[in-house]
């Protein structure tokens, strides 16, 4: 920045009468109904923490008792580590070829491409 110039930033608030929040309308539908495995779109995603490879799978709309019983199975059968958390599935390792198989002989689908 050069002296002598005032940086403009925008808060987010009218100062004039009292605070406000200013609200945007979202693009995207967060739907709190549970849907059945025919009807859901997963997507896997990889992700790297600390060093480390871990699957993702989601977004799952099943309430979560029954996403932890399928976790449970899925561990059991991979022979990994896991966890269920914010609709997605955590799976320790690169294992989305070994993973598509058995979702979808529990009747998930998937997005195309993925």
């Amino acid at each position: 920045m050069s002296r002598g110039k005032k940086l403009d930033l925008f808060i987010g608030a009218d100062i004039d009468d009292s605070w406000s929040q200013i609200e945007s309308p979202r693009k995207t539908i967060i739907s709190d109904e549970d849907l059945e495995p025919k009807k859901h779109f997963l997507v896997f995603a990889k992700e790297k923490r600390r060093g480390k490879t871990v699957t993702l799978v989601g977004e799952f709309q099943i309430p979560k008792e029954d996403a932890s019983t399928i976790l449970k199975i899925l561990k059991k059968k991979l022979g990994c580590g896991g966890k269920f958390s914010n609709g997605f599935m955590e799976f320790q390792g690169e294992l989305k070829e070994k993973l598509r198989p058995l979702l979808v002989d529990l009747c998930f689908r998937f997005k195309n491409g993925h």
